[in-house]
């Protein structure tokens, strides 16, 4: 029996979260990014208004100003997006336990097995999007396929609030005619060496032969071919494995110029004490840690390391990002900038192999110790309490990381998806 895939996107997703918040700002053009006050940043997503008016995602917000002079600006709230998440996620779980997130507000469900008791997939399917709407506030469009790239391609053919089934009998007439580039992996460079091909349409790659492709565009010629022709087989993975999003991270430009370690240690335990808070709040855990830096001159490099085990810990992350700074910087410049990042999220409460040299009862004691600390800080203020660090130098202290930081999505082939499949 073939597969019932669906995926379902939430349309324009922070912007609609924001105006059932703001139903001030209902009727005017919004556009969620940056800091509309200090006048910097970009456009993380946007209304169907602001669409319409040419405002589009990663423009500048003066950029967007320009192209739409009544629009209206709200910082990202992500915590709450993620909160919404995975209200959706709760929903989606009744009907099966094979979800798997692509972003914030994307997701593959495999209802295989649910379609004898709940329907089929457009039944199922229409349901999700009667209560989603009914219950979160919000609207999605659903794709429904027999596997996860047409059902994509589902949930992208009609927006908003739309279900659109591609079948078997009908992917030729729907899926064909599509620009190629609406193709996962289909990147602006991929497009321009199809187009010397003269494949412009996902049909024309369909129809061409992959081992002339091949030539061009290596293996992933062959992972093209068998995605246009829906030959796509990749497995939707089980709900609690991942995390929806792919790392949280925070950096900053430091008041003044970093000269030693120990002022090195202040911003970076500032930056982990922000991303290990968002982490906690949102239960996720990650084992990569990450630092990026950069010099007066503009030098910069980044550095990762793969910790024991997933951690929420701040002092866990600092101290990894510490010494992966003493490795890897020579202190030939001072240091305009850093940035600490957690990435291979998992959810918090996700099993993972414990480790015969690590005390967990002394990490469940420092855990427990940075949860009453989010407790002061949420009821008293950021200031409320810190870290005697903090003390040796009070201006670079003074700073308040915890409202920057920045989420990444997961990729198509991360995770679960490196099958293999396609090797070619």
């Amino acid at each position: 029996m073939d597969r019932v895939i669906l995926h379902s996107d939430m349309n324009n997703c922070y912007a609609s979260i924001e105006l059932l918040h703001h139903p001030e700002l209902r009727g005017r053009p919004l556009a969620v990014g940056g800091d509309p006050e200090a006048r910097h940043g970009i456009v993380l997503a946007k209304d169907q208004l602001a669409k319409k008016a040419g405002v589009k995602t990663g423009m500048a917000l003066w950029q967007a100003r320009e192209v739409c002079p009544e629009i209206q600006f709200v910082p990202p709230r992500m915590d709450l997006y993620l909160r919404f998440s995975r209200l959706a996620h709760e929903i989606y779980g009744e009907y099966t336990d094979k979800q798997e997130a692509f972003g914030v507000d994307e997701n593959w469900l495999d209802v295989t097995d649910s379609c004898s008791l709940k329907g089929d997939g457009m039944t199922i399917a229409t349901e999700i999007s009667r209560r989603i709407k009914f219950e979160l506030g919000i609207t999605v469009s659903i794709g429904v396929s027999w596997n996860k790239i047409f059902a994509k391609l589902g949930s992208d053919y009609k927006k908003p609030d739309a279900i659109t089934e591609i079948s078997k009998q009908n992917y030729r007439y729907i899926v064909w005619p599509l620009p190629a580039e609406d193709l996962l992996f289909v990147g602006p460079a991929t497009k321009r060496k199809l187009h010397d091909y003269g494949i412009s349409t996902i049909g024309h790659l369909a129809e061409a032969d992959p081992g002339i492709l091949s030539r061009r565009l290596g293996k992933v010629a062959y992972i093209l071919h068998a995605f246009a022709n829906g030959e796509d087989q990749t497995p939707v993975s089980r709900e609690n494995t991942s995390a929806p999003i792919k790392s949280i991270g925070n950096s900053t430009t430091t008041p003044i110029d970093l000269v030693n370690e120990s002022d090195v240690a202040i911003i970076v335990y500032l930056l982990a004490e922000s991303v290990a808070a968002r982490l906690r709040e949102n239960h996720f855990k990650g084992d990569v840690v990450e630092i990026s830096v950069r010099d007066k001159d503009l030098y910069s490099f980044t550095r990762q390391h793969k910790i024991l085990m997933p951690t929420n810990i701040t002092s866990e992350i600092a101290a990894a990002a510490m010494k992966l700074f003493r490795e890897n910087y020579k202190w030939e410049k001072p240091i305009r900038s850093i940035g600490v990042r957690v990435s291979d999220l998992v959810l918090e409460d996700c099993p993972v192999q414990l480790d015969l040299f690590i005390s967990q009862e002394q990490r469940e004691k420092q855990h427990q110790v940075d949860v009453a600390v989010d407790a002061i800080r949420r009821r008293f203020g950021f200031y409320a309490i810190q870290r005697g660090l903090m003390y040796t130098d009070r201006k670079l202290a003074a700073l308040n990381a915890k409202e920057d930081n920045v989420v990444h999505p997961h990729g198509y082939m991360e995770r679960g998806n490196r099958t293999g499949a396609y090797a070619g």
